[in-house]
């Protein structure tokens, strides 16, 4: 059996596998893969369980129910593909990730200074001195486009004189215990975790494409009990938002109105759904077994879609609303993109464009694996496991970048009682530029303050 290692075994490996892990409300889901010669996905595994109730609202609620079921995803992983999993990059997400928008002010030394990576740095250190209600802490801080004495806006004002800079920040925050309870159940599963990925991120890598990134795209991924948006303009994330209710609560309606298990109703929906009443059949039954003995049930199609309809509808009249309070209703020229296990219902599509008025389209994980993969896992209800995947790499691809920068250094001797005729060069702290589709790893640099935020919290103690 081959092992599934990363950052320390296999950076050397022009292919190295790299396992994911999505925790979902609903399911957790564990995908391996490797990238062939051609640089798309190919699936070498992959393990599902569900939640049974450990997980609500994108938080653990249940340490050991959920490390169970990441041990039973992981090792179906494990034995469909051959492959021993020991680490795996992980996603967080939930109602309790926030967003915010501010705005920094520096001043300058002197007049006419020219602005370095150190006072960018200065303004992103104080976006993290925020004041937060307790337990939170700041996940993040993006900036967006900088203002250069009060007239020449730029998005990188490196390099530039000036006396004053501004600058706006979105700032996403998050509560610390969420993340402990997350590396809690990962550990207890026997694994380590490498990253932790903001999960409306990670689904963005596998669904997006570069051009809807920078013409301005909403990204609306659907699960069981959040609906995760993410807005992106000029190739970055402009504005993030949770609404607290998904497919689990369409799943309930139906069980409520058409007075039948949940199960039944969950099979329904997964089966039958439609989120247009007037697409369906009107005169079309769906014969239900009874419970306990009891005569069948019968539910026409145009009931059904009735009730998934009503829900929907007040689902994306929230993401509508979370639209117009981002600022950026008007420069949405990619329109909406749907994705997620809530996004599988027939004429979603149209119900989407009806109600906000925006282009939709369906996001579905194709661009970025191989062909010949199964059409199983071309369902969006794995576009986060697969977008953790993509964000692991590129995580592969930053460490070797760095090491290859180190070994370039070169190094000055100086023999005792010379004076020596170069001094090595003291190089500036990097600072992430405002993050671009490609060739910007800014994400690495908030998987970094992910993991400062354990040491500041002593995360990594011994949870037992």
């Amino acid at each position: 059996m081959q092992t599934a290692e990363t950052m320390e075994g296999v950076q050397t490996n022009e292919n190295p596998i790299v396992a994911s892990l999505d925790i979902g409300t609903t399911k957790i889901a564990c995908i391996v893969a490797q990238r062939d010669r051609f640089g798309k996905l190919r699936i070498l595994g992959m393990g599902r369980a569900d939640s049974n109730g450990g997980v609500q609202r994108g938080e653990v609620y249940n340490i050991q129910t959920t490390t169970e079921a990441i041990k039973k995803a992981v090792e179906e992983a494990q034995k469909s593909s051959g492959v021993e999993i020991k680490v795996v990059y992980v996603g967080i997400a939930g109602q309790h990730i926030a967003s915010r928008q501010n705005r920094g002010i520096y001043t300058l030394p002197k007049a006419d200074t020219e602005i370095t990576h150190l006072h960018v740095k200065d303004m992103l250190d104080d976006m993290h001195k925020l004041a937060l209600e307790p337990g939170e802490r700041i996940i993040h801080v993006l900036p967006q486009e900088f203002v250069v004495d009060n007239n020449i806006k730029t998005k990188q004002p490196i390099g530039m004189y000036g006396s004053r800079l501004e600058a706006d920040f979105h700032v996403i925050t998050g509560k610390v215990a969420a993340a402990q309870n997350i590396k809690r159940c990962v550990e207890r599963a026997g694994l380590q975790m490498l990253g932790l990925v903001l999960e409306p991120l990670a689904s963005s890598a596998s669904v997006l494409k570069a051009e809807e990134m920078e013409a301005g795209v909403a990204l609306v991924d659907i699960g069981g009990c959040t609906t995760d948006i993410a807005i992106f303009e000029d190739g970055i994330i402009r504005h993030t938002a949770v609404i607290p209710f998904a497919g689990d609560i369409v799943t309930q309606d139906i069980k409520n109105d058409c007075q039948v298990l949940r199960s039944q109703a969950e099979k329904l929906k997964v089966r039958f759904g439609c989120a247009i009443a007037q697409e369906a059949q009107e005169h079309e039954v769906i014969k239900i077994q009874g419970i306990a003995g009891h005569d069948m049930k019968e539910i026409t199609m145009r009931s059904l879609a009735h009730i998934i309809q009503c829900r929907m509808e007040e689902i994306f009249a929230a993401v509508h609303f979370e639209i117009r309070n981002s600022g950026l209703q008007n420069n949405l020229i990619g329109g909406i993109v749907v994705t997620g296990g809530g996004s599988q219902m027939m004429h979603l599509k149209q119900l989407v464009e009806y109600v906000t008025g925006y282009p939709a389209r369906i996001g579905r994980p194709t661009e970025h694996i191989a062909k010949d993969t199964k059409d199983e896992l071309k369902n969006p209800m794995y576009a986060t496991g697969l977008g953790l995947v993509l964000k692991g790499y590129e995580a592969l691809a930053e460490d070797e970048e760095n090491k290859a920068n180190k070994k370039k250094t070169p190094a000055v001797v100086v023999e005792e009682n010379s004076t020596p005729i170069a001094a090595p060069i003291q190089e500036e702290p990097k600072v992430p530029s405002p993050p671009k589709r490609k060739g910007d790893k800014w994400w690495t640099k908030l998987n970094n303050d992910i993991k400062e935020w354990f040491a500041d919290t002593d995360v990594n103690k011994d949870f037992d």
